[in-house]
């Protein structure tokens, strides 16, 4: 029987790192937050009151082993003058299965065998879920897009009412050989899934080793000037009871004009690799270079990244 894998995230970073793991015999079950209120999924969650659905778009794309037509259809976005405008084909399948089944966990497991996928997508929690944020200079943002796009440094993210997390969703925790966090925004995408006492409290019970997949970028007013052990601690002081075990990093380096265009364009900084710090940290640093330029943008090696887990996995 395969080990047993359950990755907390949301965003792009949790797609991608799914990419790469469903590539070796693992039983993987994904948790998605789901607090994204920007684009399509804006629209869908105030027009129908359901969690946001994009995250788990992205996330049941990247575990699919359909047809790449099938994921360009999930994935496409119309660009329209009708009320069609900015909607992909993913999120309205998504919110008419919610529909249909009566909530969206089933809605997902129904599209998931139309997809073929290698693992189990499973939402955060049924609400529809408002996030906060309390800046460095005390005010109070909400909503995710607005946090998102405020560039003042984040001090705490909260919900505006305590969330009901999904039960498939303690149980995969409690049940799991290896409980990893995905790379991603760490307060809107990462730490969400941590500010949910009952899923807390599942990680306090569970005897799985807590992973972390360290981002390879700073995030402008979320993580400006971050290193990996700085990463370790924010998460840390949301884990309760438990600690981060062990960490994947990046040490490889950066193409000097493709971190120049970041640093310029989008206000990005790769994130350092402090080795002089990580005894401090007393867990395990799995450290490789992880860089890959796809389109002149820094990405994660998935297949290496998939391995490292994989092989620590083994190990356990």
């Amino acid at each position: 029987m395969n080990k047993k894998v359950v990755v907390l995230g949301g965003g792009t970073g949790l797609s991608t790192l799914l990419r790469g793991l469903k590539q070796f015999p693992i039983d993987i079950t994904a948790i998605v937050s789901v607090c994204d209120d920007g684009s399509s999924t804006g629209i869908l969650r105030e027009e129908f009151n359901i969690p946001a659905v994009g995250d788990i778009r992205r996330v049941i794309v990247s575990l699919s082993e359909t047809e790449p037509l099938v994921q360009e259809l999930f994935n496409y976005r119309f660009h329209t003058t009708s009320d069609l405008d900015g909607h992909t084909v993913g999120n309205l399948l998504l919110t008419a299965m919610t529909e249909i089944t009566g909530n969206l966990s089933d809605g997902i497991e129904s599209l998931s065998k139309v997809l073929n996928l290698k693992g189990k997508v499973v939402p955060l929690t049924e609400d529809n879920v408002t996030l906060m944020a309390e800046m460095e200079d005390g005010s109070i943002v909400e909503g995710e897009h607005h946090i998102t796009v405020d560039r003042r440094n984040i001090k705490r993210v909260f919900y505006k009412e305590e969330p009901t997390p999904t039960s498939e969703a303690i149980k995969a925790i409690l049940e799991a050989d290896l409980i990893v966090l995905s790379m991603g925004s760490l307060f809107t995408s990462i730490i969400p899934n941590l500010i949910c006492d009952k899923i807390v409290g599942a990680l306090e019970k569970s005897s799985a080793k807590i992973m972390y997949v360290c981002n390879m970028m700073t995030q402008p007013g979320e993580t400006d000037g971050f290193t990996v052990t700085d990463h370790v601690s924010m998460l840390n002081q949301y884990l309760g009871q438990r600690k981060v075990d062990v960490v994947i990093a990046n040490n490889g380096k950066i193409d000097a004009t493709l971190a120049e265009k970041y640093e310029t364009l989008e206000q990005k900084d790769a994130v350092k690799y402090d080795a002089q710090n990580f005894n401090k940290m007393n867990n395990q640093v799995i450290g490789d270079d992880l860089v890959m330029v796809s389109n002149n943008m820094i990405r994660h090696n998935v297949t290496k990244l998939g391995f490292h887990i994989f092989a620590y996995l083994m190990q356990l």
